[in-house]
């Protein structure tokens, strides 16, 4: 995974200082190039007298999309391309934008109507969750306001299976880019009545889930520093709460093996790895 062009969106409301303040501390951290995308409705064409109405439609799109890109410069600073794109979507408009510009991740804030400190997923976290050709990277609620001033450590939610492989691969490759450590998290979910058979199992469960996260790690020590922990619970928002996130922290997931080969697609644990998440959360796409 590179981090030479990122692409952020760009919304008139103060959520959206979010991810532009994630992208930000990603490009600078990386050394790559930050381009920040206002989407915006596009016009109409009518002959004959409504060509004025189109005409006051254009302008106000046109100020509305400056507006937002002049808000965007004081969060993202100079040094940020900003560019306006036409499109019916916000999602799928980014979606657009990263193939034609080639961008390595998308990063968006979180919808509204979330808690602070969570990531609520809406229309435009939708299409890019189910759509997007690159990794998309969601800001919680409130990232903005206390941010890190720097990554600390990328940890993956790993589950054995050839998609996870490629996540930590991925995600190996991302830490070494932003030099932090790398730590590989797999959940064990139980219910909360403990009789002898289901704690006999658990334990088998604990002690596979281990084994799986050491030969997950294995290769990848000898470049970087990498931890493995089991984190167990009765969800996976108890489960998340058992060990600690540092303040520069990054949640890797990896993309449901049953969406589209090189695009991100996000399962069920997935969605509830991103609603119960305290931390950044970024979506690798299905790799072959």
């Amino acid at each position: 995974m590179r981090f030479d062009d990122i692409l952020a969106g760009a919304i008139p409301e103060p959520r959206g200082r979010d991810g532009l303040v994630l992208a930000a501390l990603l490009a600078k951290q990386s050394g790559g190039r930050l381009t920040v995308a206002a989407i915006q409705p596009p016009g109409w064409s009518t002959p004959g007298p409504a060509r004025a109405e189109e005409a006051a439609w254009r302008a106000y799109l046109k100020e509305q999309a400056e507006t937002t890109l002049i808000q965007a410069r004081q969060v993202a600073g100079d040094d940020a391309e900003y560019v306006v794109h036409a499109h019916k979507g916000s999602g799928r408009g980014l979606v657009e934008l990263a193939r034609r510009r080639s961008a390595d991740v998308v990063v968006i804030g979180s919808a509204p109507g979330g808690a602070k400190g969570r990531i609520a997923i809406g229309s435009t976290a939708d299409q890019l969750l189910h759509s997007s050709p690159v990794p998309v990277l969601l800001a919680p609620r409130g990232y903005a306001e206390d941010p890190p001033g720097v990554f600390e450590r990328i940890t993956v939610a790993y589950r054995r299976s050839p998609c996870s492989d490629a996540a930590v691969a991925s995600a190996a490759k991302a830490a070494a880019a932003l030099e932090v450590p790398l730590r590989l998290v797999t959940m064990v979910l139980s219910s909360g009545k403990r009789v002898e058979i289901e704690e006999r199992m658990l334990e088998r469960l604990r002690d596979q889930t281990a084994a799986d996260l050491k030969v997950a790690a294995r290769g990848h020590r000898r470049r970087l520093d990498v931890e493995v922990e089991v984190l167990e619970g009765r969800n996976v928002a108890q489960a998340l709460v058992t060990t600690s996130w540092r303040p520069g922290e990054i949640l890797v997931c990896a993309s449901s093996t049953g969406g589209p080969l090189r695009r991100v697609f996000l399962g069920d644990t997935s969605v509830k790895i991103v609603k119960a998440a305290t931390c950044p959360v970024m979506i690798l796409t299905r790799q072959p």
